[in-house]
């Protein structure tokens, strides 16, 4: 079932999240609306009575807000990129490193994101839709924060740079220290007509290089090739949360997490200094 304001030939389409749980008080429900109205949303579950499995769009909320309190049996947030097998991959190579620097890429055109649809009427081209790229790529916060722990400080740049025709911000740079890391640096941008997602790692024994695009993982230049589709990440978060296997589903509390990261870069980048957590 399906609530939406449109009609979906695929499945049963109700207008409203209080008619879907009259009709099918399911075990699963999947937020995937705009991220400015992932809160009411939830809200609006939590006062129907709804006790099951709620899995969020990334992220959470456009803000770092705890959700208001509820009777569910999880409260989880979609960042399937922690299921990605490059990304896995990573994670059990540098169990047992000591982790020196790391650098994060991520870059896509966004007029290129949808096909077919106008970049500028996108929730990602508007600030208050919960759109811009610390928010809208938080993908690659929320995976930086998974392999090298908690952020303790953190100094950035960024804003709506380029020419297009945004509101929301469009590149944004960090530099960071974590828990595991004590120099990280993450560049988000819509700029990139070449999509990139990488990851570089220098630990005192070892350099790696992960392309999540290419499906490619490099230790002191001995590759690794994995197989990947679009819906690989997709399918083995679900098949995870729907088996109970909590282990690298991203909770609540760690969505938070990110968020207070991206409120922290933004305040950074306005008053020029460092932030500590």
């Amino acid at each position: 079932m399906v609530v939406s304001a449109r009609e979906n030939g695929d499945f049963f389409t109700v207008r409203t999240v209080e008619d879907a749980i009259d009709r099918d008080p399911s075990t699963y429900v999947v937020v995937a609306n705009e991220t400015a109205r992932h809160r009411e949303t939830v809200d609006r579950l939590i006062a129907g009575g709804f006790a099951g499995t709620v899995l969020v769009e990334k992220p959470i909320f456009d803000t770092a807000r705890p959700a208001a309190v509820n009777e569910f049996r999880r409260l989880l947030v979609a960042y399937n990129l922690r299921f990605h097998p490059v990304l896995m991959r990573l994670r059990e190579l540098l169990a047992g490193e000591e982790a020196v620097s790391a650098s994060v890429y991520i870059g896509q055109y966004l007029p290129d994101w949808r096909p077919g649809t106008d970049y500028r009427l996108s929730y990602s081209a508007h600030r208050a839709a919960g759109g811009g790229v610390l928010r809208d790529l938080s993908h690659d916060l929320d995976y930086t924060l998974w392999l090298f722990g908690r952020w303790k400080r953190v100094a950035a740049i960024g804003g709506q740079l380029s020419t297009l025709e945004v509101d929301s911000d469009d590149v944004f740079a960090l530099l960071m220290r974590t828990e595991r890391c004590p120099v990280v640096t993450l560049q988000l941008s819509y700029l990139d007509r070449m999509p990139r997602r990488q990851v570089v790692v220098n630990t005192q024994r070892h350099t790696f290089a992960a392309d999540l695009i290419a499906g490619t993982i490099v230790v002191d230049g001995v590759i690794e090739k994995f197989a990947i589709d679009r819906d690989t990440t997709y399918r083995a978060m679900h098949d995870a949360i729907l088996d109970g296997d909590m282990g690298t589903v991203c909770d609540v509390d760690a969505a938070l997490e990110v968020l207070i990261l991206v409120e922290g870069a933004e305040r950074a980048a306005t008053d020029g200094n460092w932030i500590d957590r």
